[in-house]
């Protein structure tokens, strides 16, 4: 799950909701952060400590059903082709398809839930708050805007699902190759899953920052004095582009990579875990019958 990191010093919003008007405050800003830490200790410093988890509530709601339907559907699709085409499951297009599949599917169904915790990350928005500007959102562009930020998301998302369960179903054959075994322990499928999705996390690092970008701009379009043009995925990576160089696209990586690594191998390690947890009980199960 993707996690932004608020920060007050800049535009917030405060809405009356009976009245139907808004009122913006400015803040003088603290200025560019220079790198991770400081980031984590200003944001600490100014914000409290407790800002860190802004959003953590709908991140949650959102972690459930999002991890359900994409592991379902990953692990469906990939013994379905396997079956079909008489093939082991870690042929490299297998999982390359499979998690592609899965991650659209996945994507699509959270994308606007995902858009609502981005910008209440973002902007330190209250849940009536979030509700008026999601309201003002569909009467303006309809319902479809909800699934604002969409294609970037699945831009950096499919690439990365495809690259990651490839990596991992390579690394997997390889060790159980070498081992001998027909499975992997926990610590096995860890460092695997670390080094997945460290690899797939760099590779599509431009694709999350745009698409952070774009869901930012539900609040900024809602609440502007004047009508602020949306613009498209293309023009954004121009205008980063054009600003800051190519470094633009890469800005995070650090935070990135160590939330990525580490949530990758927590979450491929459990899940394999309790596959074959449940997989050994249903077997004792069907023999003590």
């Amino acid at each position: 799950m993707d996690h932004t990191c608020v920060c007050l010093n800049g535009n917030t919003v405060n809405l009356s909701v009976n009245a139907k008007s808004w009122q913006k405050n400015w803040y003088k800003r603290p200025g560019n952060f220079n790198g991770m830490f400081d980031a984590l200790y200003r944001i600490g410093r100014n914000e409290g400590i407790t800002s860190l988890w802004s959003g953590l509530p709908p991140t949650l709601v959102m972690a459930v059903p999002a991890t359900v339907v994409y592991f379902t559907s990953y692990d469906q699709i990939k013994t379905a082709l396997s079956h079909s085409y008489n093939i082991p499951v870690h042929t490299w297009w297998i999982p390359v398809v499979s998690g592609s599949s899965a991650r659209v599917f996945a994507a699509t169904v959270i994308s606007p839930l995902e858009l609502i915790r981005t910008k209440m990350q973002s902007e330190q928005l209250t849940y009536r708050q979030v509700r008026e500007a999601v309201r003002t959102t569909i009467q303006q562009d309809g319902s479809l805007s909800l699934w604002r930020g969409l294609a970037p998301t699945l831009l950096r998302d499919v690439p990365f699902s495809a690259l990651y369960w490839l990596s991992y179903e390579m690394m997997k054959a390889k060790v159980m190759k070498d081992g001998q075994s027909t499975k992997l322990s926990f610590v096995e499928s860890f460092v695997s899953g670390a080094c997945a999705g460290t690899l797939a996390g760099i590779v599509t690092l431009p694709f999350d920052v745009i698409k952070t970008h774009r869901q930012i701009e539900l609040g900024e379009v809602v609440f502007a004095k004047e009508k602020k043009e949306v613009s498209s995925t293309w023009k954004l990576i121009q205008n980063l582009y054009r600003q800051q160089g190519i470094k633009a696209l890469f800005t995070g990586l650090a935070p990135r990579v160590m939330k990525v690594a580490p949530a990758c191998a927590i979450m491929i390690s459990t899940y394999e875990h309790c596959k074959l947890f449940f997989r050994q009980r249903n077997l004792e199960l069907q023999e003590n019958r």
